[in-house]
C-alpha cells in the first residue's frame, strides 16, 4: 500500500468498508457516525464545490477550526480537488491568521470556530479572502454576503454532474510529488514558517507506522490534540489508512467525560496531560487516610518492580505476578477506568516526559508508546517498539530513517519523511539542511547502546547564564513541574546571574493546604503573598531540585495569580511555552526577582 497515493488508499477503504463507521462526532449533544460511503460522497462533493468556486490545482486552502468530523472531510475534499491543505490554529489572533493567509496565498477558508468567524469575516471584507465556508449547518450570525457558504451549501454546489469529470481528471494527474499540506510552525522562537510536506512524505510515514504500530479493526481512536498540528493530523491520517474509527472532540477540557463515553483504545497526547493527571492523583493520595497512602505506596513499589523486569525483558516471578495482580485490582484498575477502561495504546510526544511520571503510568498498566518527532519530519522520528520499554529514551528510529549526531550533539535526521522545505523561505530551508541532506533538528541527544534515541535538550532554547553556564530549561521545568502544587512553570536564566522561575500554582491543591493550616485570605493575590505559602513552595522546590546541578537550581521564584494562556500567545496549541511572549508579559515580575 505504501506506493499508492494516499487518496487511492482512502478510496480502497471506501470501497471495502462501505457502511462501516469511519468518523464519529457530536452533533447537538449526540454522537453521530459518518460511514466510509458517506465520507467518500462528502469528500467528493466538497472537492467539486471547491472547483465550482474557482479552486485551481495546487491552490492552498485554509482550515481554521477546532477538531470536528467536518475538519477531516474538508481536508480530504481539498486533497481530492488536488489542492493543498493549510491548517490554522483555532487560537490564532487576527494578525497571526492574516500572516498565514498572505504567506500561503489562501483565497478559500473553512471556519468552524464561532469566535474566529468574526475575524474571518473581517479578513473577507479586507479582501484577504474570496470565499468563507462555515463548517456547520447554519451560520453563527446572520450574514447576507454571497461569498460566505455553509458546508451543506458547498455540498449542494458540488453535487453537479458536470463537476465529477473535472475532479476525476484531476485525480488522474495526482502524483506523489504533489504537496498535500503546508503546516505553519507554532513559532516558539520566531516568525512562523510553512513546512512543505508532499504525498511521498505521507506515503513513507504511513508505511513506517504500519511496520512499527499495529492497529486492528476493533480499535477506536480519540482525536483530542488539535488537528492543526501535524502530530494529531498525521495520526488521524494513519487511523484512516488502517480503517480504524476516529472519534472527534472539539473541547479538550472535556476529555475525562468523553473518555468514559467513547471508551477509546487509542489516544495521542502531549506529556502535559499526564503530568497534570499524575499531580491530581498524587494530590488525592496525599489527602487520603494513612492506610490508603500506605496501600498506594505499596502498589507503586510493585509497579516499579514490574516495569524494571519488563525493561530487562525478564519474566515476572510468581510472587510478583500475584502481588501485582492484587495491587492492580485494588489500585490501578480504577485509575485506568477513568480513561475508559479499554486503552490499548497511548502515543505520547511533543515534549519531554519526566521518567518518574512515565514510570508511574507504566507501572499502573497504561500502555504508553513514547516518541520524538517534529513537524519538519512529518512527526515521528523515533518511538518505542511493542516488545521493549526503553525508559529514559524515545525509542529506536523509525524504519528507513537515518539518525546521526552533529556538532553539540545535535540530532540530525535523513529519510523519506523529511519536508521539502519552508514555503517562500529558501534561505531558512538551506540553513536547516546539511550539505549531505540531513535535517538539523535543533535538539540535542544521543543514541544509547540499544540504538534508542535519547533526547536531552532543545539547543535553540538552551539558556546561558551570565556566568557562562548552560541551562536546559525543559530539564528544570520537568523536574519541578511534576509537583502537585505546580500547574505551570517557566524558567528564566538567559544572560542572568542565576536561575529563577515564574510559577503558576495548582490552586485546588494550594487552597486545600491553606485550609489544612488554618490560613485565611480574601483572594488569590493575598494567598500568594502570604509568607507561609512562599516558605512552603521554597521548601518543596528545594527538595525537588536536589538532583540538579547547583547552577541549574532555581534560586528565586514568583507565584503568579493567572495561568499562561494560548489566547494571550503565551502557549502554543500543543502547550509549549512561548518564552519571549511570557518574558515580555511578566517583565516586571522578572526584573523584581533580579533586583533583590
Amino acid at each position: 500500500m505504501h506506493e499508492l497515493h494516499y487518496l487511492d488508499v482512502i478510496r480502497k477503504r471506501i470501497e471495502g468498508m462501505n457502511d462501516q463507521p469511519a468518523l464519529r462526532g457530536q452533533h447537538q449533544g449526540q454522537w453521530q457516525d459518518v460511514s466510509w460511503r458517506q465520507l467518500g460522497q462528502q469528500m467528493d462533493c466538497i472537492a467539486q464545490g471547491l472547483i465550482a468556486l474557482g479552486h485551481g490545482e495546487g491552490d492552498r486552502v485554509g482550515i481554521l477550526s477546532p477538531n470536528l468530523v467536518s475538519w477531516t472531510l474538508a481536508d480530504l475534499g481539498i486533497l481530492a480537488a488536488r489542492g493543498v491543505t493549510v491548517p490554522l490554529y483555532a487560537t490564532n489572533t487576527l494578525a497571526q491568521s492574516n500572516y498565514v493567509l498572505n504567506d500561503a496565498g489562501i483565497r478559500i477558508l473553512f471556519v468552524g470556530d464561532q469566535e474566529q468567524f468574526a475575524n474571518a469575516c473581517e479578513l473577507l471584507a479586507q479582501g484577504a479572502l474570496q470565499h468563507l465556508i462555515w463548517l456547520g449547518d447554519s451560520l453563527p450570525q446572520p450574514c447576507a454576503d454571497a461569498r460566505i457558504l455553509t458546508l451543506p451549501q458547498l455540498l449542494t454546489l458540488g453535487d453537479e454532474a458536470s463537476l465529477v469529470q473535472i475532479r476525476q481528471a484531476r485525480e488522474t494527474r495526482m502524483q506523489l510529488s504533489d504537496l498535500f499540506t503546508l503546516v505553519y510552525t507554532s513559532g516558539t522562537t520566531g516568525e512562523p514558517k510553512g513546512v512543505m510536506l508532499d504525498f511521498a512524505n505521507l506515503a513513507a510515514a504511513m508505511e513506517q507506522h504500519h511496520r512499527r504500530v499495529k492497529l486492528t479493526p476493533q480499535d477506536v481512536s480519540l482525536c483530542m490534540l488539535p488537528l492543526s498540528h501535524i502530530y494529531e493530523r498525521g495520526w488521524s491520517f494513519y487511523i484512516l489508512y488502517c480503517g480504524v474509527l476516529n472519534v472527534y472532540m472539539s473541547d479538550p477540557r472535556q476529555v475525562m467525560q468523553v473518555l468514559n463515553e467513547v471508551k477509546p483504545t487509542l489516544m495521542c497526547a502531549v506529556p502535559r496531560i499526564y503530568e497534570k493527571a499524575y499531580a491530581q492523583i498524587q494530590a488525592k493520595v496525599a489527602a487520603a487516610p494513612a492506610w490508603r497512602r500506605a496501600l498506594f505506596a505499596w502498589g507503586c513499589r510493585l509497579g516499579d518492580k514490574v516495569v524494571a523486569r519488563r525493561q530487562a525483558r525478564e519474566r515476572l516471578p510468581l510472587w510478583l505476578r500475584a502481588s501485582y495482580g492484587l495491587a492492580d485490582r485494588l489500585i490501578f484498575r480504577p485509575i485506568r477506568a477513568r480513561f475508559g477502561g479499554r486503552i490499548r495504546m497511548l502515543p505520547i510526544g511533543g515534549a519531554r516526559l519526566a521518567d518518574e511520571v512515565n514510570r508511574f503510568f507504566l507501572g499502573a498498566g497504561f500502555p504508553i508508546k513514547y516518541g520524538y518527532g517534529m513537524t519538519e519530519t512529518l512527526a515521528t522520528v523515533s518511538c518505542w517498539e511493542d516488545d521493549c520499554l526503553p525508559l529514559g529514551s524515545t525509542g529506536r528510529p523509525m524504519p528507513g530513517l537515518q539518525v546521526r549526531l552533529g556538532p553539540d550533539n545535535e540530532i540530525q535526521v535523513k529519510g523519506p519523511t523529511m519536508m521539502r522545505g519552508y514555503f517562500n523561505k529558501p534561505a531558512a530551508t538551506a540553513e536547516v539542511f546539511t550539505e549531505d541532506g540531513y535535517l538539523r533538528t535543533g535538539d540535542a541527544g544521543y543514541l544509547d547502546v540499544g540504538g534508542n534515541l535519547v533526547f536531552t535538550e532543545r539547543l535553540k532554547e538552551l539558556m546561558k547564564t551570565s556566568t557562562g553556564k548552560y541551562v536546559a530549561p525543559q530539564l528544570v521545568e520537568g523536574t519541578l513541574g511534576k509537583d502537585r502544587f505546580i500547574e505551570q512553570i517557566a524558567i528564566i536564566a538567559d544572560a542572568r546571574h542565576y536561575v529563577s522561575a515564574l510559577i503558576v500554582p495548582c490552586f485546588q491543591s494550594l487552597e486545600e493546604y491553606a485550609r489544612s493550616i488554618g490560613l485565611s485570605y480574601q483572594n488569590k493575590a493575598e494567598l500568594l503573598s502570604n509568607l507561609k505559602v512562599k516558605e512552603f513552595f521554597e521548601q518543596r522546590i528545594n527538595e525537588l531540585q536536589q538532583g540538579l546541578a547547583k547552577f541549574e537550581q532555581v534560586k528565586v521564584f514568583t507565584l503568579l495569580p493567572r495561568p499562561f494562556a494560548m489566547e494571550k500567545g503565551e502557549l502554543t496549541p500543543t502547550l509549549k511555552l512561548r518564552r519571549k511572549v511570557i518574558e515580555q508579559a511578566f517583565r516586571h515580575e522578572i526584573e523584581a526577582m533580579y533586583a533583590k
